[in-house]
């Protein structure tokens, strides 16, 4: 998968859970899982590629928080539109 994409989980029209997928090899899967931060854990491949970010608390989660994760695994930040889904309820 070439692009990171958001993908959230809704109930009563409020944000359940999150997930971003990053960008990662073909067939990579999840097999170990750090907490990044309060609300937000970190998927990595067999090869400790970051894969993914759980974002179990999206209502509390904020944009630069995210973006401190995604700078400790060195990857591009994310604009404020990428995870406007997350506000968008």
């Amino acid at each position: 998968m070439k692009d990171r994409y958001l993908e959230v989980t809704f109930r009563k029209g409020k944000p359940l859970a999150a997930y971003l997928y990053l960008a990662r090899s073909v067939g990579a899967k999840s097999t170990r899982t750090e907490e990044a931060l309060p609300g937000v854990l970190v998927d990595f491949s067999a090869s400790g590629e970051p894969i993914g970010l759980e974002i179990i608390t999206p209502t509390s989660v904020t944009v630069s928080q995210i973006n401190v994760v995604l700078s400790k695994l060195g990857l591009a930040a994310i604009s404020p539109e990428e995870l406007a889904p997350l506000q968008a309820a």
